[in-house]
C-alpha cells in the first residue's frame, strides 16, 4: 500500500509542477501584462514605472520561481484590481465554491445510483432505453441553458426558490441540480455497467442459491463491487464541478471562486487568475489521488498495478 500511495504522490507532484508552469506561461502569453495593468490610456513612461513596481522587468525564468517559491508558502501577491491579498480573497469565496460542488455531487450521487441500479436490473427494456436517453440528454445539454431555464421555472414563473446570491440553502438548490446534471450521465452509466456486471458474477449466484433477498443481493453484494468504479468518478467530478463553476456561479450571481476568476479575467487580474487556477488544479489532482486511494482500499488488486 505504501508503494502505491508513493507511486500516485509522484504522479500527482509531476502533475501539479506542469499546471504551475502552465498557469504562469499562459498568463505571460496573453500580452505584456505591464500594458494591461497600466491601461489602454497610459503612457509609455507609465507603462514603464508599472513593469518595474510589479518585478516585470526581470527575465521570465527569475519571475517565475519568485511566484512558485512565494505560492508554496501560501502567498499568491497582491490583487491588481481589488487590492486584497490574493489568499484572503481566495478563502472569503472558496466556501461558497465548494458548498456548490458538494450540492451537486449528491444530488447527482443520489439520482444516478438508484437510475444506474434499475436500469441493471432491468436491462434491455423500456426502462433501461428511457434511463439511457435522460442520460444523453444530460450529456448534451448545455449548463449554461439549463441554469437560465431553471431559474425562469422555478425562480421567476413558480418563484419556489430564488434565482441569485447565496444568503441560505435555497440558494445553491438550483446550480446545485444544473452541476449535478452534468455528473449524472458518466455516474449512471457506470453505476449500470457495474451492477451488469455484478448480478452476472458466480458470487451473486451463490447469494441466491442461499435464499437471500433480492434488496440484500443488490445493495449488498452486488452494489459494494459495483461501487469501485463510481468511487472514482464521482472524485473525478466533484473535481470537475469546482473547476467548471465559473460558468455557474456566473448564471446564478454566486459570489464563489469561479465568480472571482470570471472578474479577474475581465479585469486582467492576473495573479488572482494564476492562483485561482493553481488552487483549483491542486484540489483536483487531490480529489484524484483520493479515490486512487479509496479504490485501492476497496479492490486490492490495484494496489499492485
Amino acid at each position: 500500500m505504501l508503494r502505491f500511495f508513493v507511486r500516485r504522490l509522484i504522479v500527482a507532484l509531476l502533475v501539479a509542477a506542469t499546471v504551475v508552469t502552465l498557469a504562469f506561461m499562459l498568463t505571460r502569453l496573453s500580452g505584456d501584462l505591464a500594458i494591461s495593468i497600466a491601461g489602454p490610456n497610459a503612457t509609455q513612461q507609465d507603462v514603464e514605472q508599472v513593469r518595474r513596481a510589479y518585478g516585470l522587468d526581470r527575465p521570465l525564468v527569475v519571475q517565475f520561481f519568485d511566484w512558485v517559491g512565494r505560492a508554496a508558502l501560501g502567498d499568491f501577491g497582491e490583487s491588481y484590481f481589488f487590492k486584497q491579498r490574493v489568499a484572503s480573497l481566495i478563502g472569503e469565496r472558496m466556501p461558497v465554491t465548494v458548498t456548490l460542488g458538494l450540492v451537486g455531487l449528491v444530488i447527482a450521487l443520489v439520482v444516478s445510483l438508484p437510475l444506474g441500479i434499475l436500469a441493471a436490473v432491468r436491462e434491455n427494456t423500456a426502462l433501461d432505453r428511457a434511463v439511457q436517453f435522460v442520460a444523453l440528454i444530460g450529456q448534451a445539454m448545455p449548463s449554461f441553458w439549463l441554469g437560465l431555464l431553471l431559474m425562469i421555472t422555478l425562480g421567476l414563473h413558480l418563484g419556489w426558490l430564488p434565482i441569485s446570491g447565496t444568503g441560505s440553502w435555497e440558494h445553491y438548490v438550483m446550480p446545485g441540480i444544473v452541476l449535478a446534471f452534468s455528473a449524472i450521465p458518466a455516474l449512471t452509466r457506470l453505476t449500470r455497467s457495474g451492477m451488469i456486471q455484478a448480478l452476472s458474477s458466480d458470487y451473486i449466484r451463490t447469494a441466491r442459491a442461499k435464499g437471500l433477498s433480492r434488496l440484500s443481493i443488490l445493495l449488498k453484494h452486488a452494489l459494494r463491487n459495483a461501487a469501485i468504479p463510481v468511487v472514482a468518478i464521482a472524485a473525478v467530478q466533484l473535481g470537475f464541478m469546482l473547476g467548471g463553476s465559473i460558468v455557474i456561479e456566473s448564471v446564478f450571481a454566486l459570489h464563489g471562486v469561479g465568480f472571482l476568476a470570471w472578474e479577474s479575467i475581465g479585469k486582467n487580474d492576473f495573479p488572482v487568475v494564476q492562483a485561482v487556477v493553481l488552487v483549483l488544479a491542486v484540489i483536483y489532482i487531490g480529489l484524484t489521488m483520493l479515490a486512487d486511494l479509496m479504490n485501492a482500499v476497496l479492490d486490492p488488486r490495484l494496489r499492485s498495478a
